[in-house]
């Protein structure tokens, strides 16, 4: 099953964002510098977004195993749609006692003061990638611990690429090197390039070319840098060698790809499962993004463990976080369902256990997260449908468009 990355999929409703305002929680709860310490005969609620059987069954026998250390019970709940069950759980007064808190949703929840600050307490809170400690963290404070993590990379279909010439030593480490191979692989009904026609794609060109779509407190979506980055993929979009999956007769750069589409992909570690499930003799590997004008950059998108503030159960529940982001339960989740492991010790156990990842896990060194503050997914959806007719476009109109969108965004987040 895809992990889709379109923020526009994941905002929440506006009137569920309006009964998340009107019920702000209070209180103490689980911190102050000291490690949870759990209560007996608790039953806990947890609500999760699982990928899969295979998640929801992990996390579940994860939880079994802390119940039985310290003789509580939880209850895995897997949601259909978790933001809008998430929503609802505050908005009644019912949030669970643990939930999944995605990246582009934390900012929300953190600034209406819903999610307990308790990620610095925990014993191994040093051990998480910096970039995942930006990402879960508010006001400057480490706010909850992150579950796990994904980059993005370009993943090649090694039969596609021996067909054309091309060796190891051909490997794309720039853009000018990107475009040559990508332009190579172009033949016939095959593209060289494909990727997700979204900012969650795009943006790591931005990255790449020194730039971004905030600069701290301000945005600089219109920069010259950003253009640069469009303008290069205008470049390859009017070459031929980059098409959007749905030009291929895809949902997404993952079946493009097995299908034989598509010779390189932009995606992250979830295409492994896809490829395995359905395209099973396509054959690959994944190299880091090439660098760009300014270096190296892709994105990375994560889950945070969120616990409600103020809530009876925080310290226990703590306490399960504290056992679900071990070293040895993250790589039990590898295992089970192929994420990668929040903490930089366990990472490096992951990219020895599975070189395939190996350049997933290098991509956390400099990865940065999508822009997320509290309204940019509705702005970000207009950049997308913006990117799916970028060929041909002003680039600067466009980036002008979203400079100003953004600012407007940024600022009622603000107030």
């Amino acid at each position: 099953m895809r992990h889709s990355t379109k923020l526009g999929s994941v905002a929440l409703a506006g009137a569920l964002a309006l009964a998340l305002a009107s019920c702000a929680g209070g209180g103490g709860g689980a911190g102050d510098g000291e490690t949870a310490e759990p209560e007996t005969g608790l039953e806990l609620r947890m609500l999760i977004g699982s990928s899969g059987d295979a998640e929801t069954q992990a996390v579940q026998a994860a939880a079994d195993a802390w119940g039985e250390e310290t003789g509580n019970t939880v209850q895995v709940v897997a949601a259909s749609d978790l933001n809008q069950e998430l929503a609802q759980g505050f908005a009644g007064d019912q949030a669970p006692d643990v939930f999944y808190m995605g990246w582009d949703q934390f900012q929300t929840y953190a600034n209406d003061g819903f999610l307990e600050p308790y990620a610095g307490d925990l014993p191994n809170a040093g051990d998480f990638y910096p970039a995942l400690v930006d990402t879960f963290s508010f006001d400057g404070e480490f706010v909850c611990a992150p579950k796990d993590f994904s980059t993005l990379g370009l993943v090649i279909n090694t039969q596609l690429w021996e067909a054309a010439g091309l060796t190891d030593d051909d490997v794309p480490t720039t853009w000018e090197e990107l475009q040559t191979v990508a332009e190579t692989l172009t033949e016939g009904d095959v593209v060289g390039l494909s990727m997700g026609a979204e900012y969650a794609r795009v943006g790591t060109f931005m990255q790449q070319a020194g730039g971004g779509l905030m600069d701290g407190e301000t945005v600089t979506a219109n920069s010259p840098e950003n253009l640069e980055a469009l303008e290069y993929v205008q470049g390859l979009l009017s070459s031929g060698a980059l098409q959007w999956p749905a030009d291929l007769g895809a949902g997404w750069g993952g079946e493009a790809f097995g299908n034989q589409r598509a010779a390189m992909v932009i995606e992250g570690p979830w295409i492994n499962g896809a490829l395995e499930n359905d395209f099973p003799d396509v054959e690959f590997q994944v190299a880091e993004l090439p660098a760009g004008p300014a270096g190296q950059g892709t994105f990375t998108f994560s889950n945070c463990w969120g616990i409600p503030e103020g809530q009876d159960t925080a310290e226990t529940a703590q306490s399960l976080v504290e056992f679900l982001t071990s070293d040895e339960q993250q790589l039990a989740f590898s295992d089970a369902f192929g994420v990668i492991p929040s903490t930089q010790s366990a990472a490096a156990t992951y990219a020895e256990t599975y070189p395939e990842n190996e350049a997933f896990v290098a991509g956390a060194d400099y990865a940065e997260s999508p822009v997320a503050f509290a309204g940019a997914a509705d702005v970000v959806t207009e950049f997308n449908n913006a990117i799916t007719t970028l060929d041909g476009a002003d680039a600067q109109a466009v980036l002008d468009q979203l400079q100003t969108q953004l600012e407007a965004a940024y600022e009622a987040s603000q107030g």
